[in-house]
């Protein structure tokens, strides 16, 4: 087993971020495209990121107009690596997309589009900049990890949860009910978020240490691997 997290992306253009964050929390990584060669048992975690929409055929519903082309290729590799890592129980952390296809992954459903008038569409130029505010269940990963029960996040998506998938846990919510974080109820570290906390460690704290918490699992999970 490579003593990494495997980090799936498709736009060359918005991986910086998350090598940084990565990087700022001292998690080393693989970065790969989706490939049918990818397998979970080569890596110590898997972290998902963002990008375009999954498939709504995926989830059993036809596609609206405001929904991006499918990408067939990514949807299956990020289904199929997902099943492997929960049935390894690897640590996964999973970013905006990451999150959908998690849900999906688990037999849920995704809203296609919100209303445009609502504040998770936001898309300024600052890319840390907050959205509005979430609000965590005490008892969860995240707000563990977070060390906080509220953050001001840049939730910048016209998709959101729906049916919740198998398995999870709604752990954070915005102030309009949206779901903006779950988490996995029988594994060690699946934790999923809706915003993009990779724009903000540098910011806000507590975005960093997320990323510090998943390292720390990461480790922690992969020492007792090797006893």
């Amino acid at each position: 087993m490579s003593d990494t997290p495997l980090v799936l992306f498709r736009e060359d253009s918005r991986l910086t971020p998350y090598q940084h964050a990565l990087e700022a929390a001292g998690i080393e990584a693989s970065y790969r495209l989706p490939s049918t060669d990818l397998e979970m048992q080569s890596f110590t975690a898997l972290v998902l990121t963002g990008g375009t929409d999954v498939n709504p055929e995926l989830y059993h519903q036809s596609s609206r107009p405001e929904t991006d082309p499918p990408d067939v290729e990514r949807d299956i590799c990020e289904l199929r690596l997902i099943g492997q890592a929960l049935q390894l129980d690897l640590p996964v952390l999973a970013i905006c997309r990451g999150m959908q296809i998690l849900n999906v992954s688990r037999g849920g459903t995704l809203q296609q589009h919100l209303p445009d008038d609502c504040g998770h569409r936001s898309y300024p130029s600052d890319r840390a900049e907050p959205a509005h505010s979430v609000s965590l269940e005490p008892d969860s990963l995240i707000a563990a990890a977070c060390r906080s029960l509220t953050l001001d996040v840049n939730s910048r998506h016209h998709q959101a949860l729906d049916r919740l998938g198998e398995g999870l846990r709604v752990t954070a919510r915005s102030p309009d009910g949206i779901i903006e974080a779950v988490e996995c109820v029988d594994k060690l570290f699946v934790v999923a978020v809706q915003w993009h906390p990779e724009d903000q460690v540098f910011r806000y704290l507590e975005q960093l240490q997320l990323f510090t918490y998943f390292g720390a699992v990461v480790n922690r999970r992969s020492r007792a691997h090797h006893k």
